[in-house]
């Protein structure tokens, strides 16, 4: 069953493909419309069976008819199934489970909303897709469901939005396009945006404040895992300081706080232990300006990680989002202007030895550069990075690993077509700079 329920000799065939859960939240909404163009598009090989789920049948009728006037298509609200459950419901949740090969779960923060959907999904032989950012979510999903799931024959797959598919996809892309062995890559995120600014909806932020305050958790979560160490091949990668610098960008730069990190070393993991790839050492890191913009963010830094400690600390975070993030995070989220006028690029500096060179021994002797550049990082590029992951599960199944389980974007996609597939959709992987030895 390659790719969740319904795909085993003499199974009864699930009414949908694939089910959106939690459609008629921010997000949700967005992978609705992104969902709708994906069925539309002539990309999949048979017309696509969806629904839409949530507790409320006019919520998710609303969304419908939005997404509908938003692709000019009058027609969807009678043709996308209506699933009604809750988060809080276990029967509800398998009832959903069942009717579908395939859930992409949009009720975050997934470290409260995101175990019961994978429980279900696991249970009832039905493959889910997240595009949670929380590592302790999706390593504790690992932990408790790996198993489970390669018993089952269906795949968990985490991250896969803005978090973390550009950095896990990109290092891959990277990879393969050096001819030779690359053995490291450090990324720099920049996001632009336009004359009416940026902001994101105040549920990152939850996931951010009740991540921070849960940093011994996730220490004590890695070692009931049990990691095999992921050898170093090549010159180590220095980490750079908290505030440097960058000659290459003529800015300031400081690490980026979010997933990436850890989930491409999951993947470079499983590809070097399940696939004896060479290992890719990875450091992700955030452009943030000027001297100005530096000082202002190492203040906020601080409050927050203060107030984040203390349990009153965190009720004050999460109650005033605007205020501690200086307007960066608001409880409405953008506007569409907003989302219009931003747009991200990843650029990957990559080293690593030539072809007959033995990376363990020597320095680096060739390098390279590439980019992946997208539309705004939150609501655009995230559900066109899940949908194509969808799409990429439900069409490439026999590129996928041959075993269920709980997996990485990177660990999952990386013999699929889901590079190309997310090239068409405008999150667009490229060569800078050519290897120069």
């Amino acid at each position: 069953m390659a790719a969740g329920g319904g795909g085993e000799e003499g199974a009864p065939k699930r009414p949908y493909d694939l089910v959106v859960f939690g459609a008629s939240g921010f997000t949700g909404q967005f992978v609705v419309e992104e969902v709708a163009q994906a069925a539309a598009g002539g990309e999949l090989r048979g017309p696509l069976r969806w629904a839409v789920a949530g507790r409320s049948r006019e919520k998710l009728q609303t969304v419908l008819k939005w997404a509908a006037e938003r692709l000019g298509k009058a027609t969807l609200v009678e043709e996308v199934g209506v699933v009604l459950c809750d988060v809080g419901d276990p029967a509800s949740l398998a009832a959903m489970a069942k009717q579908t090969r395939l859930v992409l779960n949009c009720v975050g923060p997934y470290r409260f909303f995101g175990e019961p959907v994978v429980e279900a999904c696991v249970e009832n032989g039905t493959s889910c897709i997240d595009i949670s950012g929380e590592p302790q979510f999706l390593e504790g999903m690992y932990l408790k469901y790996n198993d489970k799931a390669a018993a089952k024959g269906v795949y968990v797959i985490g991250s896969c939005g803005f978090d973390s598919i550009p950095a896990d996809m990109g290092v891959l892309y990277t990879r393969d396009k050096l001819k030779g062995t690359l053995t490291a890559v450090e990324s720099f995120l920049t996001v632009k945006s336009g004359p009416e600014g940026a902001c994101i909806h105040d549920g990152t932020w939850k996931s951010a404040v009740y991540g921070l305050a849960d940093q011994e958790n996730l220490k004590q979560l890695r070692k009931k895992i049990g990691y095999t160490p992921v050898p170093v091949v090549g010159a180590k990668l220095k980490r750079r300081g908290f505030v440097f610098y960058n000659q290459e960008f003529k800015e300031y730069s400081i690490p980026f706080m979010g997933s990436d990190v850890s989930v491409v070393k999951r993947s470079q993991r499983y590809l070097h232990t399940q696939l004896q790839e060479t290992p890719v050492q990875y450091g992700a890191y955030v452009n943030v300006g000027g001297l100005g913009s530096v000082i202002k963010l190492m203040f906020a830094g601080l409050l927050f990680l203060l107030l984040v400690k203390f349990s009153f600390g965190r009720k004050l975070l999460i109650n005033y989002p605007e205020f501690f993030s200086a307007g960066r995070f608001t409880k409405k989220g953008p506007t569409q202007k907003q989302m219009e006028g931003t747009s991200f690029t990843m650029t990957f500096f990559g080293e690593g030895y030539s072809e007959g060179q033995d990376p363990q021994s020597g320095k680096p002797n060739v390098k390279i550069c590439t980019e992946v550049k997208g539309p705004e990082p939150g609501y655009v590029a995230t559900p066109i990075a899940m949908v194509q992951a969808a799409v990429s599960l439900l069409e490439d199944a026999a590129c996928l690993p041959k075993e269920g389980g709980v997996y990485s974007p990177g660990a999952a996609f990386s013999k699929t077509k889901l590079i190309d597939r997310l090239n068409k959709r405008g999150v667009e992987f490229s060569v800078i700079s050519k290897p120069e030895i």
